[in-house]
């Protein structure tokens, strides 16, 4: 009797259409059944926003040959949701994968990033999930050096499994890629800056710019890694709890009268 195929969901931020979500789906049909629900267009930033107040819509489309494929109305957050409410109908995916990202997403950039927060919810509806991004910008962005990483960590992510509340963060430089760096996120933050301009009306807009500022020089970040030409791997944890700072808080006193 053959085993099942483990099923898969395949989500992003850059939209349904981006090269990346290509690149990740041809990867994961090698592992398993896949079913896409993606944004219908870019949700880059949107970090774990979720849809309320309007109402969501969730449609198949047909892109590429014998893949089941939804676009969704919401965010990448809400694309997980229903796929999972609606799609799945309650049942679990074995695994959700989000990206390829076109821009990385490591240190602070994880708390912004539509890419991780789909994986995070994920992560929040007990599904084994990762998030891959790589330094490339561009529409046309050439995936070709990631490709077996991917297929190699979401392989060992169905075999192993991965610790409740924990999802992982994996980025990719450009270039040849030396190997694979479990890392810690790094101290870094992006210092932004408002470019003011006129409309013609004569009334102020802004454009965010800004420049990213390292302040770790550990050689065990993911900054460090893709620098020095490996793809970085974070273990991430949606329990923000800050438990070091808990007993310092515990000696406080708050006498209220």
């Amino acid at each position: 009797m053959s085993k099942q195929k483990p099923t898969i969901l395949v989500v992003n931020d850059d939209g349904i259409t981006a090269p990346g979500i290509k690149v990740l789906l041809e990867e994961m049909q090698s592992l398993g059944k896949i079913i896409v629900v993606a944004p219908d267009s870019p949700q880059s930033g949107m970090g774990h926003a979720i849809t309320i107040g309007k109402p969501l819509r969730i449609e198949p489309v047909t892109i590429y040959p014998d893949v089941e494929m939804y676009k969704c109305s919401g965010t990448p957050v809400d694309c997980v949701k229903l796929a999972v409410n609606k799609i799945f109908k309650g049942r679990k995916p074995d695994l959700c994968v989000s990206g390829i990202n076109h821009g990385l997403n490591n240190s602070i950039n994880v708390l912004y990033s539509g890419t991780m927060s789909a994986a995070v919810e994920g992560a929040i509806e007990s599904i084994p999930s990762i998030g891959f991004s790589y330094d490339d910008h561009t529409f046309d962005a050439d995936f070709e050096n990631c490709r077996p990483f991917v297929r190699e960590i979401a392989s060992q992510v169905l075999k192993n499994g991965i610790q409740f509340g924990t999802l992982l963060n994996v980025n990719f430089p450009q270039g040849t890629i030396k190997g694979v760096k479990v890392c810690r996120q790094a101290d870094a933050k992006w210092a932004e800056e408002f470019d003011e301009r006129m409309d013609p009306y004569n009334r102020p807009y802004y454009w965010l710019t800004g420049k990213f500022v390292l302040n770790d020089r550990g050689e065990d970040t993911d900054v460090w890694a893709l620098n020095h030409g490996f793809a970085s791997l974070v273990p991430t944890q949606f329990d923000m709890t800050a438990h070091h700072a808990i007993p310092q808080l515990n000696s406080w006193s708050f006498d209220v009268k």
